[in-house]
């Protein structure tokens, strides 16, 4: 078995500042209203990516990206803003270590709709780790 450890260096690296990610909105939700945290680390975030493309020179011009990738880039705009606002709202009324756990089960979602849109290939090794990890997130939010 041959890994390319370059996307998994940065898939690591993404689940640390998720992780992070979560505690301070835990923190910073407190004492505001959920859609408007969710405004203000937008607005951070938009900051934040600006500078980082003016810096490293990777503007281009916008009018040479397709009307695909504008759609498909409007749709996920569309559906991490709705990510936020829930998952910001939920943060406000629920604990943390669990909001967390419901909102990474994104990932069975992500399998099913990769293979039906995508085309993505998973076999019978790739549906057990999704039940694992369904019935993981389904004993970490139950009260016994």
């Amino acid at each position: 078995m041959t890994l390319n450890f370059s996307w998994l260096f940065w898939a690591f690296l993404s689940a640390l500042f998720a992780a992070l990610t979560t505690i301070f909105a835990k923190v910073g939700v407190q004492g505001i209203d959920s859609d408007m945290a969710t405004l203000v680390r937008t607005g951070i975030v938009f900051i934040v990516l600006m500078l980082l493309i003016l810096m490293t020179h990777k503007w281009i011009n916008l009018a040479s990206i397709s009307s695909t990738t504008w759609l498909y880039l409007s749709l996920s705009a569309i559906c991490t803003g709705a990510s936020w606002l829930c998952f910001y709202r939920a943060l406000q009324m629920g604990e943390a270590s669990k909001v967390i756990v419901v909102d990474k089960s994104s990932l069975v979602f992500v399998m099913i709709f990769a293979a039906l849109f995508l085309g993505e290939k998973t076999g019978l090794k790739d549906w057990i780790g999704a039940m694992m990890v369904t019935s993981g997130m389904i004993l970490m939010i139950l009260k016994f």
